[in-house]
């Protein structure tokens, strides 16, 4: 008997008087040569931008790009392989999904460009119905203090059904920080007037929390550094300590906070961020289209071309990997079928580019490389993407998904006559529903 899972089973006054003007003569001077006329426009841009400061102009702006892209990648090998910054990063997740889900709200604030940072988050988070509010710190010490909500204050209290008893939410409101030094001082003074039990995350260039100024005298249990340090300052990249690489990337950290709590607290994150998303290109598109669908992004089986012995290929009797790659650069999609029944996926086809690996046979090859249609897993061609993401996520979190739903399986798309007419690999169902998710 099949026990393989199927998918059908489970968004101006007192002005000085003008001076008299002298008389003029009756006649005017002789002028034995007429004036040249003036130039009526300026110099042509051209004339004063040579050629040199043209390409000087280019090559500062691909160096400053190229900086951000290695501080990108500078952060990604840190928190890909640094258990503090996996440890900061995971404790952040599960603080602002649990203060948004006990009904409290992420104050996020920061000052100058970092403050800019804070705006853009702030508006992230709200488009996925994360409660966020930016709170300039100035200004809260002027009054704005009194956006902060606090277990069992006066402005939290609120009726129960019956109007007589009083009760509070469950959770404090929860702070993010944007500074990179860590000891911004309009934040040290806005902490003075926020009670520590109010759980504080800090995006800063200090990779321990040991080191964060902002900490001191808080109590390290409610206390999550976010690291984003930037590998060359940005004196030492461009002459200026004007804030630029490190922006960069605690925007980029933040944003891939943003998307990580919004899948912790909604199934489908992209349904949401469309509900509270209907202006623009995003909505229009969305009404246009709707939910995407697998059978939208499937391939056609019947549009897969068969490889086929060439002739060029290595002395072989039968089929080789050489004879797939040749079939894949000549496929639209990618895909290459061996049989009519038996496909090898684009991903599991660009392994195959070694040397030593161009002779071998494709029988020999490894099954989850060259997939037969018995194994292919069912989805429903009419399922949405997100209903088959988050199917695959569940699915994934027993023994027994994560064998039948790995990496390189294929998923075979179900049509509404009940045959499998597409095909899609499982890793294309979680990108593209993460992709789906951006601003315009």
């Amino acid at each position: 008997m099949d026990d393989r899972p199927t998918m059908t089973a489970y968004m101006q006054k007192n002005q000085p008087l003008t001076p008299v003007s002298p008389l003029l003569p009756v006649t005017l001077p002789h002028v034995c040569e007429p004036i040249p006329p003036l130039p009526m426009t300026p110099p042509d841009a051209d004339e004063i931008l040579d050629a040199a400061s043209n390409e000087a102009a280019l090559r500062t702006g691909l160096h400053v790009i190229w900086t951000a892209k290695d501080a990108v990648e500078y952060m990604w090998d840190l928190l890909h392989s640094d258990p503090v910054a996996q440890e900061g990063f995971l404790n952040a997740v599960n603080v602002i999904s649990r203060t948004i889900h006990r009904g409290g709200k992420l104050i996020v604030s920061g000052i100058g460009k970092s403050g800019k940072i804070a705006k853009k988050v702030e508006a992230t988070m709200n488009s996925f119905a994360i409660r966020s509010v930016f709170l300039h710190p100035t200004e809260a010490v002027h009054g704005d203090l009194g956006i902060i909500a606090e277990v069992g204050s006066h402005d939290e209290l609120y009726f129960t059904c019956d109007e007589h008893a009083l009760t509070s939410p469950l959770q404090n409101d929860a702070l993010l920080l944007f500074t990179f030094s860590g000891r911004t001082q309009e934040l040290s003074a806005l902490l003075q007037h926020i009670p520590s039990h109010h759980p504080l995350l800090v995006i800063t260039s200090h990779t321990h929390p040991s080191t964060c100024p902002l900490f001191a005298g808080r109590p390290m249990s409610n206390c999550v550094l976010l690291p984003a340090p930037i590998p060359v300052s940005e004196t030492s990249s461009f002459g200026v300590p004007a804030p630029t690489t490190s922006t960069t990337t605690a925007l980029v950290l933040s944003d891939a906070l943003a998307i990580a709590v919004a899948r912790r607290l909604y199934p489908t994150p992209a349904d949401v961020f469309h509900k509270y998303h209907p202006g623009g290109a995003i909505g229009a598109t969305a009404q246009r289209i709707g939910p995407r669908r697998m059978g939208d992004i499937a391939v056609q089986v019947a549009d897969v071309p068969i490889a086929q012995k060439h002739k060029h290929s290595l002395a072989s009797p039968t089929l080789t990997a050489l004879d797939v790659l040749l079939a894949a650069a000549r496929s639209p999609s990618g895909w290459v079928r061996v049989s009519s029944d038996t496909i090898i996926a684009p991903r599991q086809i660009q392994k195959l580019g070694s040397p030593e690996q161009l002779d071998y046979p494709v029988h020999a090859l490894d099954h989850d490389v060259v997939v037969e249609k018995g194994d292919w897993i069912s989805v429903p061609a009419a399922s949405t993407v997100a209903e088959a993401r988050q199917w695959i996520e569940d699915m994934r979190l027993s023994e027994r998904g994560r064998t039948f739903l790995r990496e390189g399986t294929v998923l075979g798309i179900v049509d509404a006559r009940g045959e499998v007419s597409g095909v899609v690999e499982i890793e294309d169902v979680i990108e593209l529903e993460s992709s789906h998710v951006m601003e315009d």
